[in-house]
């Protein structure tokens, strides 16, 4: 696979993975952990663009919280290029202030933004499928995302509705459309030109440097101020004094919506289905589904633990590693154990583990998140 020289990877490194306390803590989010594997989310993420670009081209947003732990995960990556946000603004400003820094030195570069916590089953056709979106995007004004094409209805995911055909397997897009409803969700997957919005997307650094200009030119002047000031002493200060002055606003929000509003035709923004066995592990359920699907465990109880005695369970995930684990009659639970806290509930009611932090928060139970 051959490595563009103007493709410059930016991963989005700077979320809490709430959903999956309690082993994911502030200093030790969903991304530094090793939930498929070996390796954590944010070392796959960079392994598996490795081959399209070298680790001086990486530029990583995170927090300050995290910073610490990615340096150590990913030492060959330049330090500066793992940018801590003073305060999270969301990725409109993340993904800008990287288009700004590149475009100072590099005219023509390539931006990919990716998250830093997802899984790719077929990474060869992932990378095959950013290459097309790299020659689209570097072919004139144009933005590209990956879709997903949907096998379930699923209410998680923003959605792509896709229109007439651009070049080979592009597709224009019509519009973007935040989580729907199960009826909406299954009306999407029926229609068949609906696709899961990955958030994962590419396009020039002056192609969204001038979006951010013309949708949010406040945030824009105050990232090229910070860009601006990047690589001399006055960086660190200038980061921390501007940055929380901007917008807290997702790009698919501030660019995306507006620029498709258009209409397909004149908005440039176009849609390259995918089908690389692509799952955000949005959840304890998720994880559990991810597992179970590739390993088949018996009566799809997964179970990490010093030992393992299993009567009448079934559909279990169960996180206790260095004790016995016991689970008897006991059906569609996640119990995930570590030192400081055991969290007890069903894959039904996994996607309100988040709540648990938010009262955390509130009660100033710092320790425990």
């Amino acid at each position: 696979m051959a490595r563009h020289s103007n493709f410059y990877p930016v991963i989005l490194a700077g979320g809490r993975g709430t959903r999956f306390w309690p082993l994911s803590r502030k200093k030790r989010a969903k991304q530094l952990l090793a939930l498929d594997g070996k390796q954590t989310m944010i070392q796959q993420t960079v392994a598996r663009l490795l081959p399209l670009a070298p680790p001086n081209r990486f530029w990583i947003v995170t927090n300050h919280d995290l910073r610490p732990a990615i340096l150590k995960q990913l030492p060959k990556l330049p330090k500066p290029q793992v940018l801590a946000e003073p305060l999270g603004r969301n990725t409109a400003p993340a993904i800008g202030l990287a288009a700004f820094l590149l475009l100072r030195e590099h005219s023509d570069a390539v931006l990919g933004m990716f998250p830093s916590d997802h899984v790719i089953a077929d990474e060869k056709s992932y990378r095959a499928t950013i290459e097309h979106g790299v020659e689209i995007v570097s072919a004139g004004e144009n933005i590209v995302v990956l879709g997903i094409r949907p096998n379930r209805a699923e209410t998680g995911y923003g959605y792509i509705e896709a229109g007439s055909v651009f070049s080979g397997d592009a597709l224009r897009v019509r519009r973007f459309t935040e989580k729907p409803d199960a009826q909406k969700a299954a009306a999407f997957v029926a229609a068949g030109n609906y696709f899961w919005n990955s958030g994962m997307f590419l396009w020039s650094a002056r192609t969204l440097a001038n979006a951010l200009r013309e949708h949010l030119p406040k945030t824009a002047s105050l990232l090229e101020e910070i860009a601006a000031a990047f690589g001399t002493h006055k960086f660190a200060a200038t980061f921390r004094k501007l940055y929380p002055r901007c917008e807290n606003i997702s790009v698919d929000y501030a660019v995306l919506e507006p620029r498709s509003a258009k209409g397909e035709q004149s908005s440039n923004i176009f849609c390259l289905p995918a089908d690389f066995g692509w799952n955000d592990l949005g959840s304890w359920t998720a994880l559990h589904e991810h597992h179970t699907a590739k390993s088949s465990p018996p009566e799809g109880n997964l179970i990490n633990g010093a030992g393992v005695f299993v009567l009448n369970a079934h559909g279990n995930y169960v996180h206790a590693p260095g004790k016995f684990v016991a689970a008897v009659g006991v059906h569609d639970l996640v119990v995930v154990e570590t030192p400081d806290a055991l969290l007890i509930t069903t894959r039904q009611h996994a996607q309100d583990v988040g709540k648990v932090v938010k009262y955390l928060d509130e009660k100033k139970l710092h320790r425990l998140v």
